[in-house]
């Protein structure tokens, strides 16, 4: 499955020069949702047109932002680098009090090991885009081996 293209001019993630003394490259990943390729959002159940509500579900949400962080970097790297060479990450949440054990859970199942799973930040904000079908976005930073950019 794709990423869905960016709502404004920015790039998914931004690619820096090797680094001649450690051989590797940084990439800094724009901030992600679960939005698809077909423009749905994975853990956005509808709930109501008039007005438009939503049921979220924070952990698919988080879920889905990982895999399409994981999808950027493969399509950064020629395939061979994802989410596990994340070092740097920080998460918006609309809902800190309802929704932080639920993102938890699912950033845990991706890094069960405290000491692989990068540096974090975590901060609730009032809203994200998507006109309220959105509880979490998360913006990172990658190191990869010069050899994965070519």
């Amino acid at each position: 499955m794709s990423n869905p293209p960016a709502l404004a001019n920015y790039p998914h993630a931004r690619l820096l020069g090797a680094s001649p003394e450690t051989q590797t490259r940084t990439i800094y990943v724009s901030g992600t949702s679960s939005r698809r390729g077909d423009g749905t959002y994975a853990g956005c159940t509808p709930l109501s047109t008039d007005p438009p509500t939503f049921e979220l579900d924070c952990a698919a949400q988080t879920t889905a932002v990982l895999g399409n962080i994981d999808r950027i970097l493969r399509g950064a790297t020629a395939e061979r680098y994802g989410v596990e060479c994340v070092v740097d990450a920080t998460v918006f949440l609309t809902d800190m009090a309802g929704d932080y054990a639920r993102m938890n859970e699912a950033w845990n199942a991706v890094w069960p090991d405290a000491g692989a799973a990068p540096a974090r930040t975590c901060v609730e904000v009032s809203a994200l885009p998507g006109g309220g079908r959105l509880c979490v976005e998360i913006k990172c930073v990658a190191v990869v081996p010069v050899v994965a950019a070519g």
